[in-house]
């Protein structure tokens, strides 16, 4: 079974958040919500290095048996998917998720929105592909067009690589053996 997968290069990272507005314009994802973060550590100093971070698409995700009404499922690639007519915005997903993921938008009077998270571009549940209702929903679904994501395609530096967690982990590893002088 293929597990897809982000892996970022923090060497690579040049905060330049091409990958957040890449996901949010790409798939409307409307102000106060992200599904894409970048996150800077050790700022102002040498070690200064920034990471692009979404849904981990985790191979056993702890979202996934933490929701109430079974909105969250695990594709057999490994694509972790929210049907977002079935979410009741608990936000027990996000009490689950140790990377803090999921987030909700703040419709206003205490109402919350479904769950948003990274979709890996890949559309939704319980939707026909590239229907006007997947596309509202969850955005584009690229990977039925055979189309990379959209995070990763838009990243300068290429410094986001997304994919099958082999080949992507394969290419990290070369990428820092090169770098570092490291062997496996």
């Amino acid at each position: 079974m293929t597990q897809m997968m982000h892996i970022c290069d923090q060497d690579r990272c040049i905060t330049c958040y091409s990958c957040v507005l890449a996901c949010k314009t790409g798939h409307d994802i409307p102000v106060g919500v992200a599904r894409r973060k970048v996150f800077t550590i050790n700022e102002g100093t040498p070690d200064e290095r920034s990471v692009s971070v979404a849904c981990r698409h985790c191979p056993e995700p702890y979202c996934l048996p933490a929701c109430p009404v079974e909105a969250i499922s695990n594709r057999a690639d490994g694509i972790v998917q929210t049907d977002k007519k079935t979410c009741i915005s608990c936000m027990m997903c996000l009490d689950a998720c140790p990377f803090g993921i999921p987030a909700f938008l703040d419709k206003g009077n205490g109402e919350l929105g479904p769950q948003e998270k990274c979709t890996f571009c890949a559309g939704g549940p319980n939707v026909e592909n590239f229907s006007d209702e997947e596309k509202k929903l969850y955005g584009q679904n690229r990977i039925a067009e055979g189309k990379p994501v959209l995070c990763a395609a838009m990243c300068s530096t290429k410094a986001l690589m997304s994919g099958d967690a082999d080949v992507v982990t394969d290419l990290m590893e070369k990428r820092t053996t090169n770098r570092y002088g490291m062997v496996k």
